[in-house]
C-alpha cells in the first residue's frame, strides 16, 4: 500500500556537473574564457554521467557552445555592414536563457526533455 516516491532532492545549492557548466556558460557574460572552459569539461564529462540525468544537460551545453560558437562567426562577420549587431545581441540572449533554464533543472535534478533542441 505504500507508494515509493522519487527521493527528495536536498535543500540548498546542488554543484553538481551540470550545474557547473551553466554557471561557467552564465559566467562567460563576464570572464570570456568560462564558456570556453565549461564546454571542455562537458566534453571530459560526457562519458562519465552516461546514462544519468546530467547526460542530456552536457550534451545540451555542447550543443549550446557549438551553435553559439558558429552563429557568433557569422554575427561578426555581419556586424561590418551592421546586420550583424542584433543577431550578436539575440545570441547573448539565446545563450543565456538556455543556460538559465538547464542551471533551473539541474537544480531540481531534471533531465532535459530534448537536449537537440534549438529552443529552450
Amino acid at each position: 500500500m505504500t507508494e515509493k516516491s522519487p527521493e527528495p532532492v536536498a535543500p540548498g545549492f546542488d554543484l553538481n556537473k551540470a550545474t557547473i557548466v551553466s554557471l561557467l556558460y552564465i559566467a562567460g557574460f563576464a570572464v570570456g574564457v568560462t564558456g570556453l572552459v565549461g564546454f571542455v569539461l562537458a566534453l571530459i564529462w560526457k562519458d562519465e554521467v552516461a546514462g544519468t540525468w546530467e547526460e542530456s544537460h552536457l550534451q545540451f551545453h555542447v550543443r549550446t557552445f557549438v551553435i553559439g560558437f558558429a552563429v557568433g562567426i557569422a554575427g561578426t562577420l555581419l556586424a561590418f555592414i551592421l546586420i550583424g549587431i542584433p543577431i550578436l545581441l539575440a545570441l547573448a540572449v539565446w545563450i543565456l536563457v538556455r543556460s538559465v533554464v538547464a542551471l533551473l533543472k539541474a537544480q531540481k535534478h531534471e533531465a532535459i526533455a530534448d537536449p537537440e533542441t534549438w529552443l529552450f
